[in-house]
């Protein structure tokens, strides 16, 4: 009965449905994109589904990550959206990994699951999921959000292109909804269009975004769908290799100062200075012995909003007197 209204589809079927049991379908990240995603895959039956994120739910998620409510703000993401979907669907199995996607974990993690859903919003981990993909010969959806547009596409499909024949080079600077905005509804679209490709790739029905890019704009409605050239040479390079880390770097514009900063270790640009002291928000309480008490420190994030809140507490529960909030974030202290 559960199924009931998509075993009648044609092309489906309780055969289908059982293909859809059978699946098993990684998300990375269950933000913007992961949420919907994730509450659509439980809802069709897709039998196991591992959900990969370290973060933890803040009051900024709530008008776009709806699998989340107020009560569980500080909890962690992963933890809480296996609770929401197994109240979607008891009859399925959902596997948490409370942890960041990186090049130790990512191959052996991509080997256990069939289709790989990209809920990232950095460049590094994209890449990172392109290689591990290409590696474990996993196929991935892929969507990233700007504001009010999205793209949408699915790499490593049928020996179809990867997102390096799209971006063989990397832009020099992440963007975020953090920094940029965004409209709730715009990752919202996107994560349930990135389900709908993962269900025709299991139920072997439509025409899979494979070798295309589709661009929208939530506001006018555009829709726009480019071809993707395959490069065979940058397939080729993976292969060969292994993982290639992307690594966006740049420099200070004052070097003579002192600088904490308290972004996750999977956030770009880097920095390459001996001035910046790293200490991820995750980790703050247990390293403050770290940061000194005497100089005057600036602390950072992307945006500076997670650092004012970081000095606000120094000070306050800590005794720090030395502090000083970047405004604006990394952008207004590096170079180029």
């Amino acid at each position: 009965m559960r199924y009931d209204r998509q075993i009648k589809l044609k092309g489906i079927g309780e055969e289908g449905q059982e293909r859809l049991r059978k699946a098993r379908v990684l998300i990375v990240g269950v933000g913007g994109l992961g949420c919907p995603a994730a509450q659509y895959l439980a809802g069709a039956g897709i039998g196991s589904i591992g959900l990969v994120d370290h973060d933890r739910i803040s009051f900024s998620n709530l008008h776009r990550q709806l699998l989340f409510g107020e009560e569980d703000i500080g909890r962690s993401k992963a933890l809480v959206a296996k609770e929401k979907l197994q109240q979607i669907n008891s009859e399925i199995e959902i596997e948490v990994f409370e942890q960041a996607l990186n090049m130790e974990n990512a191959e052996r993690l991509f080997q256990e699951y069939d289709i790989i859903l990209d809920g990232t919003d950095n460049f590094e981990t994209k890449y990172l999921i392109n290689d591990a993909s290409i590696l474990t010969g996993k196929p991935w959806v892929y969507a990233s959000i700007y504001k009010n547009e999205g793209q949408l596409s699915v790499f490593n499909y049928q020996d179809g292109p990867s997102y390096r024949c799209l971006f063989p080079k990397t832009t020099s600077e992440n963007i975020s909804c953090e920094e940029t905005g965004v409209l709730g509804i715009t990752p919202g679209l996107l994560g349930i269009m990135q389900a709908t490709e993962v269900l025709k790739i299991i139920l072997d029905l439509g025409d899979v975004f494979s070798g295309k890019l589709k661009l929208i704009n939530v506001l006018s409605g555009s829709q726009q769908v480019l071809k993707i050239k395959k490069r065979q040479e940058e397939i080729e390079k993976i292969r060969e290799h292994g993982i290639i880390p992307v690594r966006i770097e740049c420099t200070l514009n004052d070097e003579t100062r002192t600088y904490l900063d308290i972004r996750e270790i999977f956030e770009q640009p880097k920095i390459r200075s001996e001035n910046v002291i790293q200490i991820p928000l995750s980790d703050l309480q247990d390293r403050l012995w770290e940061i000194p008490k005497q100089d005057e420190i600036l602390v950072f994030c992307q945006s500076g909003k997670r650092s004012r809140k970081v000095v606000e507490l120094l000070e306050r529960e800590y005794g720090f007197e030395n502090l000083k909030n970047v405004e604006g974030g990394i952008e207004t202290i590096i170079n180029g």
